[in-house]
């Protein structure tokens, strides 16, 4: 059976925010694990990324709000019919370790990296074409030629400040995706919409589909209304509405 790709789409910037950190993390896990040099300095520069992401001022504050919200909800439901009181003490137990973590934290996500001169002098080249070069940056150059156990050590150690955030990060989407349920939805000539009730705050969208089909989703949505519209990309690469009945899992997620 062929495995379904899936699509998110955020119906706010908090989550927007979120995704984008999650999958700079996702790309920093792999790339430390794997030994080139051009790979751990794409590391260095996914955790720049990170960086640049959690500079928001309020995300912290806003991660951690979140948790608390989301512990209040699961407190409630102690003690009613069907919930396993085992079962919640141990999500309860994560979200803690996850909120103190985050709240130990001191300022923004790898604002302790600022004070290392040399990470800053390597981030300060790194987005200019080239910039990082043996004649640039000869230090670096010769710390790319460490062995790969040297370079993953002072990646991790470099990362260890990311990782409160990381976890949070993981708790948080984890309790939103396992919010929602599947359910089968058909398109009409390339076409779905659905109208939202009102009174109920979506915050992700996730959608799955047959990539055998080659249909490219382009979602949009608010409050009010999901619409996804199917397209299809010629051999130049454009995007051209498909014509076409097709069928696909829509997930919606508060």
């Amino acid at each position: 059976m062929t495995a379904l790709v899936l699509y998110e789409y955020p119906f706010n910037e908090s989550i927007r925010t979120m995704l984008r950190l999650e999958h700079l993390f996702d790309r920093l896990g792999q790339l430390m694990e794997r030994e080139t040099p051009l790979d751990h300095h794409f590391a260095l520069v996914t955790i720049f990324e990170i960086m640049d992401v959690a500079s928001r001022a309020d995300l912290k504050s806003d991660l951690l709000k979140e948790l608390e919200r989301h512990k209040a909800q699961l407190a409630s439901y102690r003690g009613k019919p069907g919930v396993s009181d085992e079962a919640l003490d141990e999500v309860i137990r994560r979200i803690d370790h996850a909120f103190d973590g985050l709240n130990k934290l001191s300022g923004k996500a790898g604002h302790a990296l600022t004070a290392n001169e040399w990470l800053m002098s390597i981030r300060s080249r790194i987005s200019i074409p080239g910039g990082t070069c043996e004649f640039d940056l000869p230090a670096y150059y010769t710390w790319q030629q460490f062995l790969p156990v040297r370079r993953r050590k002072d990646l991790m150690q470099w990362t260890e400040s990311l990782m409160p955030l990381a976890e949070a990060l993981q708790v948080l989407l984890g309790l939103l995706r396992d919010s929602g349920a599947p359910h089968k939805v058909a398109a009409s000539n390339g076409q779905f919409q659905q109208s939202l009730p009102a009174g109920r705050v979506y915050q992700l969208l996730r959608m799955r589909i047959d990539p055998s089909l080659g249909l490219i989703p382009e979602i949009s949505g608010h409050r009010l209304m999901v619409s996804i519209r199917l397209m299809r990309q010629d051999e130049d690469g454009r995007l051209k509405p498909a014509q076409q009945d097709a069928g696909f899992e829509l997930t919606l997620c508060a």
